[in-house]
């Protein structure tokens, strides 16, 4: 009965008890507040409690109230908050760019939101796995197989033939000719279904695309001092068969046009229809939804972990919904363990639209932080490693001329 005001002129905090004992208490709200406030002892902590309205008590807290406990938490190592005494072994998924693409702009927000989490868990006392679910799976890596045995194919005898920049202007090419050319959509289809069956060419096209990749995030990563444990979509390929059997004995395997699915309960098309999850095509292939079922199965299972956190944009609140729910029906979590997606806002071009590596008109990440890097900033954090300095200081108050460093 006690919320924080809504309107800063009530002060700190409103309480509506007076409307509810009104009737009890054969009085008007007003009048049952006005005796409440009459009783009331809170001259410790705060102001002259007030009336306002029908009945509302507003209580605003003293200053010196307030400066007092900021001296209590400052003079606290751990500024007044104490480690939990229910330590749970908490998975946060975050970061999950794209391999075969270079990280831009709007990379930033899944990966420092993410971060951000898991130092507040692990400041609590939690055993906190930093997951990268990285993009390393799928159909995209037929499309650029099936270009590489084509335009170059002797970056299958070397580990160096191509590097990130040239990998980058590769995906666009790629996926133009994926576009326009059906017979080149054909050999890129079938070259996933090689690749997931393990065909060793592919598989070494495959890892020469994925560590060339990795190193260029790493700089990102190292830049931005973040520390994530890689486990792509890849690392699930040997347990996808076993989603599939266990969705078979939960009985909510259904084939459909060829495709294995789960019908979800409270989705449904414009007729009315329950939609599917489609978990297998019908060419054979699986999907992300497929991975993310046999992440959330191995998270559980072989990580135990007792909270599951995913940080993407908020245009994937959909796919979590229906991923969240195909694994508590099949039964492999328990109502004790929470799944969250803790969703974001789209970063947007001035076009309005959302921001695609393909496009080539993003921001490259790199650019960004190297631009904002130089100078100031970066001497900055150099001197702060250096030093130990514990007082944080804007940027902005730093003089670029007495670095030495002009404008």
């Amino acid at each position: 009965m006690l919320g924080v005001a809504t309107n800063p002129k009530f002060g700190d905090y409103q309480a509506n008890v007076a409307l509810s004992l009104a009737k009890r208490v054969g009085c008007s709200p007003r009048e049952v507040a006005e005796r409440v406030i009459a009783h009331l002892r809170v001259e410790d902590c705060c102001e002259a409690p007030t009336l306002a309205g029908p009945g509302f008590i507003n209580l605003t807290l003293k200053p010196d109230y307030l400066s007092d406990w900021l001296r209590r938490i400052e003079a606290d190592d751990r500024l007044g908050i104490v480690a939990t005494t229910h330590p749970q072994r908490v998975v946060v998924d975050f970061s999950s760019p794209n391999i075969a693409k270079e990280m831009h702009v709007g990379h930033l927000r899944s990966t420092i939101i993410g971060d951000a989490i898991a130092h507040v868990l692990e400041f609590q006392g939690h055993d906190v796995l930093r997951l990268n679910h990285v993009g390393d799976w799928g159909t995209q890596f037929g499309m650029l197989i099936a270009y590489l045995r084509e335009v170059c194919p002797e970056a299958l005898t070397t580990s160096d033939a191509i590097d990130l920049g040239d990998l980058v202007a590769f995906y666009k090419q790629a996926k133009q000719r994926f576009d326009e050319n059906p017979e080149f959509k054909e050999t890129a289809r079938l070259e996933v279904v090689k690749l997931q069956s393990g065909d060793a060419e592919s598989h070494k096209a495959w890892q020469l695309l994925c560590n060339q990749s990795r190193r260029e995030f790493q700089v990102i990563y190292d830049w931005l001092d973040i520390q994530l444990v890689e486990r792509g979509e890849s690392f699930y390929n040997p347990f996808l068969a076993d989603v599939l059997a266990d969705l078979q004995s939960a009985g909510l395997l259904v084939e459909d046009a060829g495709a294995q699915c789960v019908f979800l309960e409270g989705f449904t098309n414009k007729d009315g229809d329950a939609l599917p999850l489609i978990v297998k095509k019908s060419d054979g292939a699986y999907n992300y939804a497929t991975t993310d079922l046999a992440a959330i199965r191995y998270r559980l299972g072989q990580d135990k972990a007792e909270r599951v956190i995913y940080v993407t944009d908020a245009g994937q609140s959909s796919h979590f919904a229906q991923v969240f729910q195909v694994a508590k029906r099949a039964g492999w979590v328990p109502d004790t363990v929470p799944l969250i997606h803790v969703p974001f806002g789209l970063v947007q071009g001035e076009d309005g639209k959302r921001l695609k590596t393909r496009s080539g008109d993003t921001v490259r990440l790199k650019d960004l932080l190297d631009e904002r890097s130089h100078g100031p900033a970066r001497i900055f954090r150099s001197v702060w490693k250096q030093k130990g300095v514990r007082r944080q200081m804007s940027l902005s108050s730093i003089q670029p001329k007495r670095w030495g460093l002009g404008q």
